[in-house]
């Protein structure tokens, strides 16, 4: 491939600096007569030889854009620390010029765009890099790969072109990659150090990988909670791409690994998809053979659940994609493998670009067979959509918040739905009673039919219970959208008749004719944990009800919001400050010109006081950055709230008398062990309430201070057979474990951390970890007997995971320590819980 040798030319014959500007055309002189400035010419140094920031990437890629007919750029949006998101189209100056045409003929073949497709129609190629922001080569090869399609003197990409468009976007996480290689190069010597003892193969805390709030956009794809795969989402859907390939790093001493990806396979994936990846993975076999690079495939990376860069863009039609290149944030630009072998950033940057143009000449090579048959696969989605159930009743009878958060998730990812026109009854899934039974369907009840365009999509997310062939897998195995959003759902083999518009659920607040005694809302949904943040930072005081009450005819349950005007009677603005609040989130707000209940208590009685909590977190060294970043996302992005996030290494100095709230979804080793505890707990019993979410509840257990909080044993070794085999381990070690799946937890409704929900709540457990039920705390949530629902868990483990202790509250002094065994803040996705963490903040230990 001459792309190599090229290369390889301009490595050693350009000069360590050039000062290059843009190239603009000049009169007369078409772009397609321009030299177009490779990167190492543009840029002042050749492939491999050191890392390129963001802006540089950016400047890169408008340059090219302005200078070859083969590239248009769009920004589409910002990264949270403001850096530019952006993607480029390449293909021929012809198809450029009729792209909106050749994009809008691609949505009509999915049927996401009314109207007969022309004859206009190319294969489509996404090309996606640096989704993990120290797995840093892609970016380089993006760079790289962009010339050699956009160079008009590239006659062989040029040809590929003819039929295909490629979607480029050279860098999904810049935030994270610019951690990285800021810090990088300040580690760098004046040359790279291959001892791998030398700092710059020791990446700090958090590392590149993850963006802004730590989060791993990677198993972001299907959730979106993030803003740059918010913004990502959009443009995709504009394009629905045939091919997507995800570009990615992994240990150092690995070899490439690229398609065929392992097994278990998503029971969804169509033979013409797999068949597709293998097509693609053999383009890349060969030249890879031909430089005699290693390489591997059908190992590790499956394609099942529906997170990635490859899953969910399978899911949506496309031939996904993972390729994973050896070295990542510890390999900097050289290192030393395990083996003795030098491993150089060139060495991983030129595979990774082989590989993206691998990818494009496959598809251009296949593009006829390519578009039809990713028209077969939505035909057969809008007439046959896989699974056996054809229809999913989202009942009308939920929250509204709820409902309306569904819908809006439904409508970014195109998914069609309507509203059943009369009542019936019949047989279905029920997802709350995980169990086939009759169930009545009502007129206006949300319905998802699974014939439509994303029928495939619809059916791996709202399936009741996942099918795996192999329990080998790399992430959680069990997802459904109505345990996720906790929504009473059912799930039907037929169809239901439905419309187009469905039930008013607007309502508004009651015109004031005079000041009422107290403003009075329901609270059960995190738009109303959002009302109750804007009304606290605006310093107005806030009760919530400990019982249930009626007044004035009507009824309200548990944890509603009362807003007394005496609470606030030195605010000369505090109704128009309330209603403005309620108006900004959506909130109806209930008037009552009296404090006498005629069902419980007054208003003047024991009523909780939310107060204004100070809340405190630890991150840095010592954490893991994923829980760090969930706790601080659902406070900044979530619920608008306050947070002071201080350094873990800094834990033993900071006052915590300054603070009323403690939340912790990570481990923090400078408070382990009892000494940390007793620390802890010295302030707990002070008046402070401790919130332990995942790993950070292993900081508790077995502690002086919480002798009964304790891990159920787990299951002991088969001693039958001392020598089982070395081969089977990976097997064997399966049957203990637990990587996601979803367990029936059964509340108090009564305590304060449960106010909002009922009875029951499904929750995600994420390990083979179990609690012992608590004697001296309040076992507000319970794993019963035959808890389970969905997913994989291993055979030893699973009767464990029954009857055990999901969420205790203990009280201690004037305080109390809220366990939360199940991290409900996990991945931001787990919809569900995230009532439950606002509870544990404002509510327990205030009522």
């Amino acid at each position: 491939m001459r792309s190599f040798y090229r290369l390889l030319l301009h490595r050693i014959l350009v000069p360590s600096i050039v000062l290059v500007g843009l190239v603009w055309a000049l009169p007369g002189v078409s772009l397609a007569q321009l030299k177009l400035q490779s990167p190492a010419e543009y840029l002042g140094y050749g492939m491999g030889e050191r890392f390129t920031p963001h802006h540089k990437i950016v400047e890169y890629a408008r340059y090219i854009a302005a200078n070859s007919e083969r590239v248009d750029l769009t920004e589409f949006g910002t990264s949270f620390e403001g850096r530019p998101l952006l993607y480029l189209t390449i293909s021929t100056a012809q198809n450029l010029s009729n792209k909106d045409e050749i994009r809008q003929n691609n949505l009509k073949l999915t049927g996401l765009m009314e109207g007969q497709a022309s004859s206009n129609q190319k294969s489509i190629v996404w090309l996606s890099y640096n989704v993990h922001g120290n797995e840093a080569v892609a970016s380089e090869a993006a760079l790289w790969t962009l010339w050699e399609l956009a160079d008009p003197a590239n006659a062989k990409t040029g040809a590929w072109l003819e039929h295909t468009v490629v979607i480029m976007d050279p860098c999904l996480n810049p935030d994270g990659r610019d951690r990285y290689v800021n810090w990088y190069d300040q580690m760098l010597g004046f040359e790279p150090n291959m001892n791998m003892d030398a700092r710059e193969h020791s990446e700090p805390w958090p590392g590149g990988r993850s963006n802004h709030y730590y989060f791993d956009m990677n198993r972001d794809w299907a959730w979106q909670t993030q803003r740059e795969t918010q913004a990502r989402a959009v443009v995709y859907h504009q394009w629905m791409p045939h091919v997507h390939i995800d570009f990615h790093e992994m240990g150092m001493d690995s070899p490439y690994f690229f398609a065929p990806s392992a097994e278990p396979f998503h029971e969804y994936v169509t033979p013409w998809q797999r068949q597709f990846q293998t097509t693609i993975g053999m383009k890349n076999v060969h030249y890879f053979d031909k430089n005699a690079w290693l390489y591997y495939t059908r190992e590790v990376f499956d394609l099942f659940a529906p997170s990635y860069g490859d899953t969910w863009p399978t899911m949506n039609g496309a031939i996904g994609i993972t390729v994973e290149q050896g070295g990542s944030g510890r390999a900097g630009l050289a290192g030393t493998k395990a083996n003795g072998d030098t491993l150089s950033f060139y060495d991983r940057v030129i595979h990774q670009h082989v590989t993206g143009l691998a990818s494009v000449e496959a598809t251009a090579e296949h593009h006829t067979q390519v578009i039809k048959e990713f028209k077969a696969f939505f035909d057969k989605a809008r007439a046959n959509p896989p699974g056996k159930h054809k229809t999913y009743v989202i009942k009308a009878s939920n929250k509204a918040d709820d409902l309306n958060r569904l819908k809006q998730w439904l409508d970014a990812n195109y998914i069609r739905y309507g509203y059943a026109k009369t009542d019936m009854t019949t047989t279905g899934f029920h997802y709350r009673q995980a169990s086939d039974q009759r169930v009545t369907v009502q007129a206006g009840d949300l319905v998802i039919p699974a014939a439509q365009p994303k029928g495939v999509q619809v059916a791996v997310l709202f399936e009741p219970r996942t099918t795996i062939v192999d329990s080998l897998t790399y992430d959680f195995t069990a997802w459904s959208v109505p345990y996720i959003r906790g929504l009473d759902a059912y799930a039907l083999a037929g169809t239901v008749a439905m419309e187009a518009k469905g039930p008013s659920m607007a309502a508004s607040s009651p015109v004031l004719n005079e000041k009422p005694y107290a403003y009075l809302v329901s609270y059960n949904s995190l738009e109303d944990t959002q009302f109750l943040a804007k009304l606290l930072r605006k310093k107005i005081h806030v009760r919530f009800a400990n019982k249930p009450f009626e007044i004035e005819g009507k009824r309200f349950d548990r944890g509603s919001l009362v807003i007394t005007r005496e609470d606030n009677e030195d605010r000369s603005d505090f109704d128009a400050v309330v209603m403005s609040t309620a108006a900004q989130t959506g909130r109806v707000l209930n008037t009552t010109q009296t404090g006498f209940a005629t069902k419980g208590s007054d208003l003047g009685s024991r009523y909780g006081y939310v107060g204004h909590p100070r809340v405190l977190s630890f991150s840095g060294e010592g954490t893991q950055s994923g829980g760090v970043g969930e706790v601080w996302h659902f406070f900044e992005q979530q619920i608008g709230y306050p947070i002071t996030m201080a350094h873990a290494t800094e834990a033993n100095r900071v006052d915590l008398s300054k603070y009323d709230v403690i939340v912790l979804a990570s481990s923090i080793n400078t408070l382990r062990g009892d000494a940390g505890m007793t620390r802890l707990m010295d302030w707990v019993r002070e008046g402070g309430r401790l919130i332990l979410m995942g790993s950070a509840v292993g900081m508790a257990v077995d502690t002086k201070e919480f002798g009964d909080l304790k891990y159920k044993k787990g299951p002991e070794d088969d001693h039958k057979n001392p020598q089982p085999g070395y081969g089977g381990r990976e097997r064997r070690a399966v049957s203990s474990d637990n990587t996601g799946s979803i367990y029936k937890v059964k509340l108090d409704p009564t305590h304060p951390l449960a106010y909002g929900y009922g009875d029951t709540y499904f929750s995600m457990k994420l390990n083979a970890s179990a609690l012992e039920y608590s004697k001296d705390g309040w076992n507000v949530g319970i794993v019963p007997k035959g808890g389970y629902v969905s997913g994989f868990v291993g055979h030893k483990i699973k009767p464990q995971l029954e009857e055990s202790a999901n969420f205790i509250v203990y009280e201690r002094g004037r305080g109390s320590v809220v366990i939360l065994h199940d991290n409900p803040l996990y991945r931001a996705f787990w919809e569900s819980g995230k009532l439950m963490a606002a509870n544990a903040v404002f509510f327990v230990g205030r009522d």
